[in-house]
């Protein structure tokens, strides 16, 4: 990748970008109800693919815009936690699958959980909360003893990075650049004719609520990538992504900040800790979908039924902390950031998600 032509913003203004991008994708989400497990469960109840559809606009966009930014040198998707030589399957699987069975009790994903808790949902909050516990402890503590024993050790150790135009590219012994603009074509050139097959897709709402979120991934990217890279950093002096928790190129997902931000609010007196991309992207969220909210008069508050009820959201949201982390991401993270990259452990984790979301509602559904 090409180095930036002036310094890095200043770690403020990084943090104050991400949050207006998170902005950007709860204003589209609350207003376009783009709802990742409402999609898979629309097919189910209703027959209707529209909210699938509208997932899919947004990884076309994503793809699109990723791709145009690494063939340009504005990124370089391989400094991402998504393209490594090494593909922890069993961990994409398990983690991917109780993250789908989680967000169908917990009511949304993790990034559902912001939109809906700008809105007024209290149920949100405790999703959020426990969300957060679970990740943090899958990352640090209990949990995570038992992933790093038990599942991230299986893993398939490629020759390569694991996104297919470097993988395409190794084997038929292609340039870069024209592997990457051919994967993306047929990708995204098959996911929006998919998704704007239909009338439906053409309304505004679910047509600039697609875009939106889609080009949030994409800004997200570059803000990581290029406006926060610092080409040698004095103090190892070596390249250094600003504000990213992972210390790699990020973009937008919704698990692991869940826990930095616990712990942020938890040690806001340690002067060493910062405001970082994940965090301030997970605050804009909320506060874009409050906008929403308000502005079209939706904001109320909303609360548990009953205790069932309050069981099944604590369930899910420690399902989703642990299942995300384990995969590396949720269907944002791994579902729209990931697969932008075109990586193959995206595509499994996703595939999982969607695998664990079906097969809970399939027994809620034979249950009621």
């Amino acid at each position: 990748m090409d180095a930036p032509a002036s310094l890095p913003l200043s770690l403020p203004a990084i943090a104050w970008l991400a949050g207006a991008i998170g902005a950007v994708f709860g204003f589209a989400a609350q207003r376009s109800n783009f709802c990742t497990m409402g999609a898979i469960a629309d097919i189910f109840i209703m027959e209707d693919w529209t909210r699938l559809r509208m997932w899919a606009l947004s990884i076309a966009v994503a793809i699109i815009g990723t791709t145009g930014l690494q063939v340009v040198g504005l990124i370089d998707v391989h400094n991402t936690i998504y393209t490594g030589t090494r593909v922890p399957w069993l961990s994409h699987i398990v983690g991917g699958t109780l993250f789908g069975i989680g967000m169908t009790l917990a009511s949304g994903c993790g990034a559902k959980t912001l939109v809906r808790l700008g809105g007024g949902n209290l149920k949100s909050l405790v999703v959020f909360a426990f969300l957060g516990l679970s990740a943090y402890m899958s990352l640090r503590g209990l949990f995570g003893s038992w992933r790093v024993a038990w599942l991230d050790p299986i893993a398939i150790q490629l020759g390569t990075a694991q996104d297919i135009p470097t993988l395409l590219a190794a084997r038929f012994q292609l340039d870069s650049r024209s592997a990457w603009l051919a994967c993306s074509s047929v990708a995204a050139g098959s996911l929006g004719l998919f998704a704007l097959s239909r009338r439906e897709m053409w309304r505004p709402a679910a047509l600039l609520g697609s875009l939106a979120i889609g080009g949030c991934i994409v800004a997200g990217w570059y803000l990581s990538g290029q406006l926060a890279w610092l080409a040698e950093d004095p103090d190892t002096l070596q390249a250094a992504f600003l504000a990213t928790n992972s210390g790699r190129m990020e973009s937008l997902s919704f698990v692991a900040p869940y826990a930095y931000s616990l712990e942020l609010l938890m040690l806001w007196s340690d002067k060493s800790r910062i405001v970082t991309l994940g965090i301030a992207s997970t605050a804009g969220v909320i506060a874009g979908s409050l906008l929403a909210a308000i502005a079209t008069r939706s904001f109320r508050i909303e609360s548990f039924r009953d205790a069932p009820d309050l069981a099944r959201h604590l369930i899910g949201a420690i399902l989703m902390g642990f299942g995300g982390v384990t995969a590396l991401g949720c269907t944002i993270g791994q579902g729209l950031s990931g697969l932008s990259t075109l990586s193959i452990g995206s595509a499994l984790t996703t595939l999982s998600i969607a695998a664990g979301a079906s097969l809970s509602i399939t027994i809620q559904l034979k249950r009621s």
